[in-house]
């Protein structure tokens, strides 16, 4: 077996995943979101800005019964206690039970020790189809050495590409890192968006609303899962890029009102014509 890799620049045609774009908006997957009390409001109306139908709930006793009429089940841990806990355990088990997606969004996961034990017993308990973190967090589930500042990426010298092929092994999940640019990979194939901004580190529940989208895309992905987060991912990323094209200066309430609208706005046609992605295989 070699170790090389193989490199391709999407060009305008791009990925056949950004044809979801339109899908989400045809069949509006239901999303059920555990989620945490900063984001929620921006999570669901990001959402319904796509074309897909938040849930939002967290009560255990109806667990069980939201993840059957779901599409996709999303869980945050960004305010985590007990009773949520609980919750995303159940709703996770039953999602597994059908077949249906998981994303994972363990925010703060190495933060503080309970977090840590909560992630672990999740992973335990449920197989997620996805997880979405900032580096710190990735880190943190990969074993990996790094200094995270409370839920924020923090800082390491490690290879962030690295990091993420190896904890999508450990799991055999898909594993999607935010930053200036998105790696999304499943161990084997990576992703590279090199779209964005930095306008998303000044808005709290950026990468919330990308776990979300994440997830929507999957709800409606017949096949090559990890295209379509890669898809989701282009498509979030341009779409906060185009807003601040148009913003004069430091603008952030701006730009969380403008992101929703571009989010309603963007098209396929203008992710493949701006889509910055790049793709490495690994050389079998």
């Amino acid at each position: 077996m070699g170790n090389g890799l193989y490199k391709t620049t999407m060009g305008a045609k791009g990925m056949k995943a950004y044809k979801l774009i339109e899908t989400i908006r045809t069949e509006n997957p239901l999303v059920h979101n555990i989620t945490n009390i900063v984001v929620a409001n921006d999570s669901a109306n990001g959402l319904l800005a796509i074309g897909a139908s938040p849930f939002m709930s967290s009560t255990v006793a109806e667990m069980e019964e939201v993840a059957t009429l779901a599409d996709v089940v999303v869980l945050n841990m960004g305010t985590l206690n007990d009773e949520q806990l609980q919750a995303m355990i159940t709703a996770g088990k039953k999602a597994n039970e059908l077949g249906k997606p998981i994303v994972l969004d363990p925010v703060g996961a190495g933060a503080t020790s309970y977090r840590q034990q909560a992630v672990k017993q999740l992973l335990r308990e449920i197989k997620p189809t996805l997880i979405r973190g900032n580096t710190g967090e990735i880190a943190a589930l990969a074993g990996v050495t790094w200094s995270a500042k409370g839920v924020d990426a923090g800082s390491g010298t490690g290879n962030v590409q690295e990091i993420a092929k190896q904890l999508a092994q450990q799991t055999q999940t898909l594993v999607v890192v935010s930053g200036e640019t998105d790696i999304i990979t499943n161990g084997q194939r990576t992703y590279l968006v090199h779209n964005g901004t930095p306008y998303f580190t000044k808005m709290t529940g950026a990468g919330c609303l990308h776990g979300c989208i994440c997830g929507a895309f999957l709800a409606v992905a017949e096949e090559e899962l990890l295209e379509s987060v890669a898809a989701a991912s282009t498509m979030y990323a341009l779409a906060g890029e185009l807003v601040s094209e148009q913003l004069n200066g430091l603008a952030v309430g701006s730009f969380r009102t403008y992101l929703l609208d571009q989010l309603s706005q963007i098209t396929e046609t203008i992710v493949r014509e701006r889509a910055r992605v790049e793709r490495i295989d690994e050389n079998e």
